[in-house]
């Protein structure tokens, strides 16, 4: 008898444990707290996966339910919730801001039943440079949801709170969201304000209009990724509503450089392109919209006696390698050797 209820209580356990891994792999962990929105986004992934106790610590004081044993039972019958969040307004009060979050959600119950709801979430922000340990993050205060009809997208409200919905700007906020997910390991993704990204739009024809085309608009993201001694690198990506998003990889010499006696302080002897390569970030970089251009300065010492610099130029869509002016020479003098000039409009 001890053998069968072992047994049993063991299978219990391992159907429970491939039951949680089931789930698990079919809506992935989401806990984030960098924005109102996420905040309710992870609360309903957290009901979605029967993390209640999770659930349950995104809202602050003013808990939804007495108590945490009613907060999980009003969710028994719920087996995922699909969630579709709005322009969030804020208002800032002594200390804190408190956003407003437009908030659709549908419901499926263990039976199939679908319901969609929707309404508004209110979370605050405590100032982060006036706490004391345990720092506390974005919190819900409350969320107020009535059945509603249509798509999430029709049953969305337009507006909470009595400010105006903050216009986001989507290109750029996907900009953002991909380099912080490509970039994190290598860059300070955390960076914020005009040095951390810069934004422009380019009016273009590709070489194909014909002569009264419109002019196409790409966008140019400028993002900083990490400094040093005498160098800061940046990362960019360009979109078109053709090709989407992508990732800038900017072609570059290949270099073969050889001194007097194969010492870089003695005289140099001769510069050779030997090939060419992409790269991913750009030194010293910035882009003149009066030019089309992007030109990065790379110093290969703090003097700046010895250097790289390049020059791409955006046409037909796309940023092309036009110059590359190298000074190899450790001597104290700033006389740089072009090694390539392509430097000419379409």
């Amino acid at each position: 008898m001890r053998t069968f209820s072992t047994r049993a209580a063991l299978t219990a356990a391992l159907t429970s444990l491939w039951s949680f891994q089931a789930l698990a792999a079919d809506l992935p962990y989401l806990d984030d707290r960098s924005d109102a929105a996420a905040v309710v986004r992870s609360l309903y992934n957290a009901v979605s996966r029967k993390e209640y106790a999770r659930a349950w610590d995104y809202f602050g004081d003013a808990k939804p339910a007495k108590d945490f044993a009613e907060f999980a039972k009003g969710y028994e019958k719920t087996e995922r919730v699909e969630i579709e969040t709005g322009a969030v307004s804020s208002d800032g009060a002594a200390g804190s801001i408190f956003y407003n979050i437009p908030v659709a959600i549908r419901a499926i119950d263990k039976d199939g039943t679908e319901k969609v709801f929707a309404g508004c979430y209110t979370a605050r922000q405590v100032n982060g440079s006036i706490q004391e340990p345990p720092f506390t993050p974005i919190q819900l205060e409350k969320g107020a949801l009535k059945p509603a009809e249509g798509n999430l997208s029709e049953a969305l409200p337009k507006q909470c709170g009595d400010a105006p919905p903050t216009e986001i700007d989507a290109v750029l906020d996907l900009a953002t969201k991909t380099f912080a997910a490509s970039h994190k390991a290598q860059c300070d993704v955390a960076r914020e304000g005009d040095e951390a990204i810069q934004s422009y739009k380019i009016p273009y024809h590709n070489k194909s209009d014909a002569a009264d085309a419109p002019a196409s608009e790409a966008r140019l993201f400028r993002f900083f990724c990490q400094m040093g001694a005498y160098n800061e690198t940046h990362v960019y990506y360009l979109w078109n509503e053709a090709d989407g998003l992508n990732e800038q990889h900017f072609a570059a010499p290949e270099l073969d450089i050889h001194y007097e006696g194969d010492n870089p302080d003695g005289k140099l002897e001769s510069v050779n392109v030997i090939g060419y390569r992409t790269e991913n970030a750009l030194v010293n970089s910035s882009f003149d919209d009066k030019t089309m251009t992007i030109t990065s300065h790379a110093k290969w010492r703090g003097v700046g006696d010895a250097s790289s610099d390049g020059t791409w130029l955006f046409r037909d869509g796309a940023f092309a390698l036009v110059r590359y002016d190298v000074d190899a020479s450790y001597d104290g003098d700033i006389n740089p050797e072009t090694v390539l000039d392509y430097n000419s409009g379409p």
